[in-house]
């Protein structure tokens, strides 16, 4: 006899839960050979920021990729996962959440809500990258359109949005914040405002936009473009509410990322994507472990870099086809319609 989709569920979460566990050493040795190293290479960008830029320049670029792991140590905080301890987990939070610029109780709190309904296409709109229907996008006015298209823009996403996200984004709370987030989004800004002036006195500015600068830019590009590539793909998985599902949603809705092992160890895993959303409490360290372990994760759609360099033409998202499509793909297909043709 077959197992029904809620045995099957049961059966899948039953299988991953061993792995959804903290282990103190290992988080403390990736404390160690993360942070340290961002630190390091700080320190060598603003030492010689006034006698060899170019090395600041090459430090600026090195620190990124500790920053993007930095935050995916900041991340497994916001779910609990990184300590069994709630203070340990918030302490270590709050301070990779200040070394990367994001505020944690805000941060954790949207990220949260992100989980909830990833897929979900009634509930869009906290902790996504904006994305509408194939119907919403013709339903708009031609000034709205022209938004929409500036915004899934790739210079505007990946160029422009790590300058809004660290500079507006992550500074400002949502009207429905609790006081809790907003003190701690004004704690955040305050210990980096501290940081920004004590760099600034003690290097001057164009050290701190040399090395801080370049830092902060290339990991807030590479960031946006690693949680659109985990989303955005040709036969992601979005359904209205009465049909949607958690675990489909995790695990037809989240990549497999497949990158290079050094690339796979600065992400922190979190290419192993569909493990994450479908068991959030996993720590990034055990997520390579709890898929090579459940075969059913293994059938999670798989990226490339080269094939996810594709997914960068992606912009609307067609529920009758179940598949993202291309503004040229809509402009076809609905050419009675005023849609412009062109990729934006």
């Amino acid at each position: 006899m077959s197992m029904t989709d809620a045995e099957k569920t049961k059966k899948l979460r039953r299988e991953v839960a061993p792995f959804a566990k903290s282990e103190t050493k290992k988080s403390v040795i990736q404390i160690i050979n993360t942070i340290l190293p961002l630190l390091f290479f700080w320190g060598i960008g603003y030492s010689f920021a006034n006698t060899n830029p170019w090395v600041s320049v090459l430090c600026g670029v090195i620190a990124s990729g500790f920053v993007v792991r930095t935050f995916i140590i900041f991340h497994d905080c916001t779910h609990g996962s990184f300590f069994k301890s709630k203070k340990a987990n918030d302490a270590v939070g709050n301070i990779t959440g200040i070394l990367t610029s994001f505020p944690y109780e805000k941060w954790r709190r949207e990220h949260l809500i992100h989980h909830a309904t990833s897929g979900n296409l009634d509930k869009r709109g906290i902790g996504d990258i904006d994305m509408l229907t194939v119907d919403e996008y013709l339903a708009l006015s031609a000034t709205k359109r022209f938004f929409y298209r500036l915004y899934r823009n790739p210079f505007v996403m990946f160029g422009l949005g790590p300058l809004y996200l660290v500079l507006v984004l992550n500074r400002f709370n949502r009207n429905d914040a609790k006081m809790k987030e907003r003190l701690n989004t004004h704690f955040t800004n305050v210990a980096l405002a501290l940081m920004i002036t004590g760099l600034i006195v003690s290097f001057g500015w164009e050290a701190v936009l040399l090395v801080h600068g370049i830092t902060l830019f290339i990991a807030g590009s590479l960031g946006i473009w690693l949680f659109y590539i985990q989303h955005t793909y040709e036969e992601s998985y979005f359904e209205y509410d009465p049909e949607w599902d958690y675990v489909k949603a995790a695990v037809e809705g989240s990549s497999f990322y497949k990158l290079p092992k050094a690339l796979q160890w600065i992400t922190g895993n979190i290419g192993y994507h569909h493990v994450h959303h479908l068991a959030p409490r996993v720590p990034n360290y055990y997520l390579e472990a709890a898929h090579n372990s459940v075969p059913p994760l293994q059938k999670a759609t798989t990226i490339t870099i080269r094939t996810s360099l594709e997914s960068v033409r992606y912009k609307l998202y067609d529920p009758k086809k179940k598949k993202f499509v291309s503004f040229k793909e809509v402009g076809k297909v609905y050419s009675g319609r005023k849609i412009k043709s062109a990729e934006a």
